[in-house]
């Protein structure tokens, strides 16, 4: 297990390195110049070349990626155009907010997608079964930004029951940040009302966030679900005596779970990079409303860091659905 996990870390080091190229040979080739936005508005053509030249963006782009390479080796990200401050404080701020409302969507989706999809499969072609694939086709389908909006007029201007925006009432003091996740510092502080406040402003956010998710996961767990059933084990557990549900819900869904952990962890990483959307109409602060500012601001530092951290949270959740993956499924380890 330890040389899979090693092996499977040096895998990373060049898909990171070919996404940072990637994303500098595309910021390079936009119509954009950084140089300008460094400059100001109002700058003049004499003080953005000074500045072009101060920033080695007169230089070749290969040479360009080599210094910013090295620059991000020792942890230095550059500084944002835009706040003054450098890149790696701002993701730091901004990060737990994503974290906090990327795994609250991700274990609505789950508590939500794997009991429906195992239902779907055992009342395979019934109505609900049907309603369940008609249900997921549209989760898929659905545009998250149009469901957000829906939400907003629903739930927040016309019954008022949920918060519009933000992650927390204003005036009402945050409490001290332990790990920067609100619903966890605030239980950590016995701030109940801060907790309830902070998981009424969660609920729209995550509940749109998980939509594709959610689909996603049912119906990959209803495809293992129908193939587990037809396993020759299941045939022998009914004929033992088994309880029908001890053999749908122990034994069926443990083989039945390992593509859907697998959609699970990599949902993690995608959801991140979705909530770029989510963060920017619910005034959400995390790193996807700061890429958005990155990107309108030509920010490029910081556009590049964002990209560079989405990554990094790719190939972590890539390694541990692969650890997860041997562990539910004794053969997979065996081969390992």
């Amino acid at each position: 297990m330890g040389r899979f996990i090693l092996r499977r870390m040096l895998f990373v080091v060049p898909s990171l390195l070919g996404l940072l190229v990637l994303t500098f040979v595309m910021l390079r080739v936009l119509p954009n110049d950084p140089s300008a936005a460094l400059a100001g508005e109002n700058a003049t053509p004499a003080q953005i070349a000074a500045v072009r030249t101060a920033y080695g963006f007169d230089q070749p782009i290969w040479k360009q990626f080599a210094v910013y390479l090295k620059q991000v080796v020792h942890a230095d990200l550059g500084t944002s155009i835009v706040t003054g401050r450098p890149v790696v404080a701002d993701i730091a701020l901004r990060l737990p907010a994503t974290i906090e409302l990327t795994f609250c969507a991700l274990l609505f989706a789950s508590a939500m997608g794997i009991p429906i999809g195992t239902l779907a499969a055992v009342w395979h072609n019934s109505v609900f079964d049907h309603a369940m694939r008609i249900v997921t086709v549209g989760g898929l389908a659905i545009a998250a930004f149009w469901f957000a909006i829906i939400l907003q007029l629903v739930f927040s201007m016309s019954l008022d029951w949920l918060p519009l925006r933000g992650r927390i009432s204003v005036g009402m003091p945050e409490p001290a940040p332990v790990t920067r996740l609100l619903l966890v510092d605030s239980l950590l502080a016995g701030r109940l009302g801060v907790f309830r406040d902070a998981l009424l402003h969660l609920v729209m956010p995550a509940l749109t966030l998980s939509l594709g998710g959610l689909a996603s996961i049912a119906r990959f767990t209803r495809a293992g679900v129908l193939d587990t059933l037809q396993k020759d084990f299941v045939g022998y557990a009914e004929a033992a005596g088994y309880r029908r549900s001890r053999i749908i819900w122990v034994y069926v869904l443990r083989n039945s779970v390992v593509a859907a952990t697998t959609q699970i962890g990599l949902l993690f990483g995608a959801l991140i990079s979705s909530a770029v959307a989510v963060e920017s109409i619910f005034d959400w602060p995390g790193i996807g409303s700061y890429a958005v500012k990155a990107i309108l601001t030509s920010d490029y530092k910081a556009i590049l860091a964002v990209t560079l951290v989405v990554g990094v949270i790719y190939a972590i959740v890539n390694i541990v659905v692969d650890i997860v993956h041997a562990l539910l499924d004794p053969r997979v380890a065996e081969s390992l």
